[in-house]
């Protein structure tokens, strides 16, 4: 029964585990992709140099602006003719580096600001038009918070089951000792005294459990890093913990492993104690 106790904590805590650290990596997985979203800025062809420095000088005092990079006219012109030239063919002749807009591309902490900034400089003096990639931003973030809740539901299902099945397990264990604890009641022992042993049985049994499921999550973090070692634009490297957050679920592994043992010994024990 023992067994079968440490074997129920270690494959729903390593489950537990597994969820909580896909959702970090999801978590990790996203950030890297919202610092990457560019909001662009492009200026009329005809625009002063005064305009375009105004604009750019607005644009880095913003809090919510990373990085910005002005392109000129001549750098647009060549990154959309090579761009557009297998669809444009001889066409593409017709657009001169004059006619180009120069442009500022910028970064930012936090894609939600895009919408902001087209609203404040899409009327300014020398702006053309501003644009951002609105429809994949919107996509992300519900896939996201989709993906996040998902696991965290898993999470719970699956700490609910370990704490049902600690305790039937556990309770099994107590029953095959239902005399013993006859016994102790009738010498007067108090409850206390009865459920504490059962207790720090259980919650030996979680932490063992739970030391099983932290090799296992090691194990998965190991294998993660192996596969998208050398490859810094896959998602799963973008997915990879750092050493703080992998420490961080390894605790709350443990920490969960010896709650819930000690809590399933506590509420298994009261039914010999109530009756």
């Amino acid at each position: 029964m023992t067994i079968a106790a440490v074997l129920t904590v270690a494959i729903s805590l390593s489950l537990v585990g597994a969820a909580l650290f896909l959702r970090q990596g999801v978590s990790n997985a996203t950030t890297e992709w919202r610092h990457g979203v560019n909001v662009i800025v492009w200026f009329h062809p005809s625009s002063s140099v005064t305009e375009q420095g105004a604009v750019g000088d607005e644009l880095t005092q913003l809090t919510y602006v990373k990085s910005c990079a002005y392109r000129t006219q001549t750098y647009n012109y060549d990154q959309g003719k090579q761009f557009f030239q297998s669809l444009l063919g001889s066409a593409s002749g017709a657009m001169t580096p004059s006619d180009t807009p120069a442009s500022d591309q910028c970064v930012l902490k936090n894609p939600n600001e895009a919408a902001a900034i087209a609203a404040r400089f899409t009327n300014m003096p020398g702006v053309l038009n501003v644009s951002y990639p609105s429809k994949a931003i919107h996509n992300m973030e519900n896939v996201t918070h989709i993906a996040q809740l998902s696991f965290l539901i898993v999470a719970l299902i699956l700490l609910i089951s370990a704490l049902a099945l600690i305790i039937n397990t556990i309770r099994l264990a107590i029953f095959s000792r239902r005399k013993e604890v006859s016994v102790m009641k009738l010498v007067g022992a108090t409850n206390w005294f009865i459920r504490v042993p059962f207790m720090l049985e259980g919650l030996v049994q979680g932490l063992i459990g739970a030391l099983v499921a932290v090799a296992v999550v090691s194990i998965l973090n190991w294998q993660l890093d192996s596969a998208s070692a050398g490859n810094t634009l896959s998602t799963l490297y973008k997915m990879r913990l750092a050493g703080g957050e992998l420490a961080f679920i390894l605790v709350a592994i443990l920490l969960i492993g010896v709650v819930i043992g000690a809590l399933g010994s506590a509420f298994a024990v009261r039914r010999f104690l109530d009756t």
